[in-house]
């Protein structure tokens, strides 16, 4: 019980210290606890976005507690690599420009990120490249209306990134049934990610992970994903092969 309230009193802790403006005393201590798992090489600085940051300034508390700073975020606007508006008191992740430590090259709202976030799935005939188009006009000349509206209904897939920076993917069939199968259409399979990071400014999806590892005890899956969009109730992925746009599920996280 103490290790879980531990990270939400330091969450509130801080965010009390953004409202204030008051830089906290350094710790130097090797036991500060960290609120998140940053990776290896991350250059990204994170922390909360405090009173003060408008569309051109981002006054930013990193999570050491140590110091305020200010951040010109008037380029990365102009840029268009603001993802999700910073509010007092959200998550940021910030890259900041190495030849002007002032300036911010892009800015993440990670609490906006946080959430289920949904795409629709339209099916798709089984087998069709090796299907004559006339064949494929005619299966669906000779089936009923009704059936073929089963058929060819959409279905909401959906992936949710959680605040411990777990995923979970819903969507399509892990395993086809009989009734699957005598159906003459058929949905993509879904990426089962499991788990979640932001690293140098791109997300991290891992998939079919347990500890790190595959239940086989491979190494994981993993696709490096760039942010096009993310607004309140908008966001676009750039996958490695196809650009995916996403609606939020309200009232999850």
């Amino acid at each position: 019980m103490k290790k879980a309230l531990f990270p939400l009193a330091m969450a509130v802790l801080l965010t009390v210290s953004c409202h204030n403006q008051q830089p906290a005393q350094e710790n130097n201590s090797d036991n500060t606890p960290m609120l998140r798992r940053q990776l290896p090489g991350d250059s990204a600085r994170y922390g909360l976005a405090c009173d003060g940051t408008t569309d051109s300034i981002l006054v930013f508390l990193p999570y050491s507690a140590d110091r305020l700073d200010t951040f010109d975020i008037i380029e990365a606007h102009q840029q268009h690599r603001i993802y999700g508006r910073p509010h007092i008191g959200d998550e940021v992740a910030v890259i900041v420009n190495p030849e002007d430590t002032v300036e911010a090259l892009m800015v993440i709202n990670v609490e906006s990120l946080r959430g289920t976030w949904c795409y629709m799935v339209s099916p798709t005939i089984r087998n069709i490249e090796n299907m004559p188009k006339r064949m494929q006009q005619r299966m669906l000349e000779k089936t009923p209306d009704s059936l073929r509206k089963q058929w060819f209904t959409p279905r909401e897939y959906s992936l949710r990134l959680k605040t411990d920076q777990t995923a979970i993917a819903y969507g399509g069939m892990r395993r086809q049934t009989t009734t699957d199968d005598m159906t003459p259409v058929e949905f993509p399979a879904v990426r089962r990610y499991t788990e979640w990071h932001l690293y140098n400014g791109r997300l991290i999806l891992k998939a079919d992970t347990i500890s790190g590892f595959t239940k086989e005890g491979e190494q994981p899956v993993t696709d490096t994903v760039s942010i096009r969009l993310l607004l309140e109730d908008s966001l676009v992925l750039q996958f490695p092969d196809h650009e995916q746009s996403y609606y939020r599920k309200p009232n999850q996280e």
